[in-house]
């Protein structure tokens, strides 16, 4: 069967392919070729620039074209060499010799890959595909999403709510006060991320830049090579490598992530659990059919499949963390099959910021029940009378309290009220007790 989205053996591909078809840019086959020419491309123009050999104006503009302009058709003709050379990486400096010679330019066909392995090629294409797909996709989704959560929480900051801890009911904090403390946390990880470094090796063979010196012994190699990262490539160079990159920064990107996951998991199920308990309606699009069984049920499936698709993404991301800075002495081919598969915990994470944008923008807040749930919860003001209690020095307060509403179901705004009428305390205390309400006792605004 041709591949289609109905015939694609990942939803991935398949049923979600409108959602994650962009991050092919940056994680398909077609765009490592891209990015390994592109590295090839900068690598020979800056060795030109180090007066190695000229290279005119004309040439260079074609170049960067080639790499600008590059097809499908292109990517197709490099593969044909591969199938050749069994060698990915060779094809693409087979496919740019072939360009310099049908631009007339043949003198400096072998200053091409001048001194390189091929992971000096990969290992500064995989990270800069992997920044543009960071810098591009995954950073604005998720700005996005904090932002809408952020909106949310300013929307219901003055909304009280009954909490729950351990399940069982607890002192009112506000709606908008929970929604930030996500908004907080995703803060947090998103300044933690921005610390971690995109990095890449460029050393030659077993990353002692050993060609180079040889042929060039006067030339500070490592000099070239940090500039040559910095400032064509946007990334740091790892000083000291064997012949493949060390990987703990993009085992700490991956570890990042992971914990940003988490973070929405949590959103994913605190949401679910509100939906559940009736505190947030859903929107409902006519035609939609929430199950196939019960007509009245709408159900919060897009919080299901966004930490459905959070658990996928985190169980590749901890592989891809795991096993990508383990390598057998100066290499082993395992990183190459593994760094494939990066962008697809990258497609999981698009698809679940693409569901819960979704049913946060379907919730309805159900007031009334809220505010039920307060009504029937005086039990939670304990812990307030016991508190001014204590600053009034009044004996045993907790153990009044607990012996008046510990266990028991019918704690109401009148058997409070009773409560603190038998109080041995000055009426002001009392009437200050009796002002307390679960709708008000939510702390500090």
């Amino acid at each position: 069967m041709q591949l289609s989205p109905l015939t694609a053996i990942s939803p991935i591909d398949g049923r979600y392919n409108r959602t994650t078809q962009q991050l092919a840019d940056y994680f398909s086959e077609y765009a490592l070729i891209k990015y390994r020419l592109k590295v090839e491309v900068a690598y020979l123009i800056a060795l030109s620039e180090k007066r190695f050999f000229k290279l005119d104006i004309k040439t260079k503009k074609a170049l960067r074209l080639l790499v600008d302009n590059f097809t499908e058709s292109d990517a197709l003709q490099i593969k044909q060499t591969e199938a050749i050379t069994n060698h990915d990486v060779k094809a693409v400096e087979y496919f740019l010799k072939e360009k310099l010679t049908a631009l007339g330019v043949t003198d400096i066909t072998e200053w091409i890959h001048f001194g390189l392995t091929s992971q000096d090629i990969n290992n500064t294409a995989i990270p800069m595909l992997w920044k543009d797909a960071v810098e591009f996709e995954y950073l604005p989704q998720l700005i996005n999403l904090q932002q809408h959560l952020y909106l949310l929480a300013q929307q219901w900051k003055t909304v009280p709510m009954l909490a729950r801890t351990h399940g069982q009911a607890a002192s009112p904090v506000m709606l908008g006060k929970e929604i930030m403390v996500f908004v907080d946390r995703l803060e947090n990880q998103i300044q933690l991320f921005s610390y971690i470094p995109f990095t890449g090796k460029f050393g030659g063979a077993t990353g002692n830049f050993n060609a180079h010196h040889v042929a060039f012994p006067q030339t500070n190699w490592k000099k070239f090579a940090d500039q040559f990262l910095e400032d064509k490539l946007g990334l740091q160079r790892q000083q000291y490598t064997t012949q493949i990159e060390q990987y703990d920064t993009l085992a700490a990107h991956f570890d990042a992530i992971k914990r940003i996951n988490n973070i929405l998991i949590d959103l994913c199920r605190d949401v679910w659990s509100y939906i559940s308990v009736d505190y947030f309606k859903q929107q409902t699009k006519k035609g939609e059919i929430g199950s196939s069984a019960m007509p009245h049920k709408v159900n919060p499936i897009d919080f299901e499949n966004a930490e459905g698709n959070l658990g996928m993404a985190n169980a590749i991301l901890e592989h891809l963390s795991a096993k990508l800075p383990i390598s057998r002495l100066q290499r082993d081919l395992t990183d190459s099959t593994v760094l494939r598969n990066i962008g697809v915990p990258m497609a999981h994470i698009a698809i679940s910021f693409k569901s819960i944008e979704k049913g946060l923008g379907k919730l309805i807040l159900n007031e009334p029940k809220l505010k039920a749930d307060l009504d029937n919860n005086w039990a939670v003001v304990a812990e307030a009378i016991q508190t001014i209690l204590r600053r009034e020095n009044y004996p045993k307060p907790y153990e009044a309290l607990k012996d008046l509403t510990r266990g028991k179901n019918a704690i109401d705004k009148a058997t409070i009220h009773a409560f603190i009428q038998t109080l041995h305390i000055p009426a002001k205390i009392k009437k200050e007790l009796k002002s307390i309400t679960p709708h008000n006792y939510t702390g500090v605004k």
